[in-house]
């Protein structure tokens, strides 16, 4: 979308306004920015050019246009039907700073760059964050975890931007973390994290990286576009057991298959629909409950129409 730049702002519309404050696009294929490269178009696709832009874009947008914030896309399944309202792209705040043993990092910050730097340089405690193909915001907001570390671990403080274009800076011990969990103020978007992490040797902390992305390439799927784990594993047990208990390891429909290689994955082998994927989900979730009498509660945020909120948000 072009404006005249020389058009006085106040008398644009809201999302006029809002394409002068970053990339601005409509009927933006969402396949393109999820990394089961499935779903259909976004009705406004909005890239802010930092947080400042960021932070004035939340007060244009009307109450009643949905929005969803958006990392890479690596825990989220879009509809088929695509999302009537704006996606939030975030990865221009992806700032990182170093205040001896504190990192705070930007919502958009990939979390294997931050796990590269933090060894860069002798921090240690978010080594799991190498192998998570997600960005900081969307780890902070599921409690995102592997390895037996999750972001809650050495998480001090998040800031969100609530939907006035307000910006709250809150305590982890106020944001009622739990597994895959994380509590956030409605309407709001995470914008920074901050962590606490330990000294250590860069060279032994790189050790433990590497034989973590040694171990996630050996057992998951990575090569075939993938959500990372489907499922939340249920106490005491684990997802891809009783996926594979169930007979359903290799189970295809349309051009999507439960993972040969990891059965709490499914990917998306070429031509896979957000329908497949859905379906697949769905039978999992039935056969696993007749076979065990355990409901599985899916861990990728599966998006309607119209939802707005992040994983954990408050209603």
């Amino acid at each position: 979308m072009n404006i005249a730049m020389n058009t006085p702002l106040q008398e644009l519309d809201w999302s006029q306004q809002m394409s002068q404050l970053g990339t601005l696009i409509e009927h933006e294929p969402m396949a393109r920015h999820t990394t089961l490269a499935v779903g259909g178009a976004a009705r406004w696709f909005f890239r802010p050019n930092d947080r400042a832009a960021l932070i004035e874009a939340m007060t244009l947008s009307p109450a009643d246009v949905p929005t969803l914030p958006l990392g890479r896309g690596s825990n989220m399944l879009i509809p088929d039907t695509g999302y009537d309202g704006v996606v939030i792209d975030l990865s221009e705040l992806n700032t990182i700073e170093f205040n001896g043993c504190s990192v705070k990092a930007g919502a958009g910050a990939r979390m294997s760059r931050l796990a590269r730097q933090c060894a860069e340089n002798g921090l240690t405690g978010c080594e799991f964050m190498a192998t998570v193909p997600g960005d900081i915001g969307g780890g902070v907001a599921m409690n995102a975890g592997c390895f037996a570390q999750q972001v809650s671990d050495t998480l001090t403080y998040i800031e969100v931007v609530l939907a006035n274009g307000d910006i709250q800076e809150i305590n982890a011990a106020d944001l009622n973390i739990s597994y895959r969990h994380t509590a956030l103020p409605k309407a709001s978007l995470v914008i920074s994290a901050s962590f606490e992490l330990r000294t250590d040797h860069p060279e032994e902390i790189r050790e433990r990286m590497r034989a973590m992305r040694s171990r996630r390439s050996a057992t998951q799927p990575l090569t075939q576009p993938n959500c990372g784990s489907v499922f939340k594993n249920p106490e005491g047990d684990h997802a891809a057991r009783l996926i594979e208990a169930a007979g359903l390891k290799g189970f295809s429909i349309g051009g999507a298959r439960i993972s040969q290689q990891h059965a709490n994955f499914i990917v998306n082998e070429g031509d896979a629909s957000s329908a497949d994927i859905m379906a697949l989900i769905e039978r999992a979730q039935r056969v696993v409950k007749q076979q065990s009498g355990i409901e599985l509660e899916p861990e990728v945020r599966m998006i309607s129409d119209t939802n707005s909120a992040w994983p954990g948000e408050e209603a």
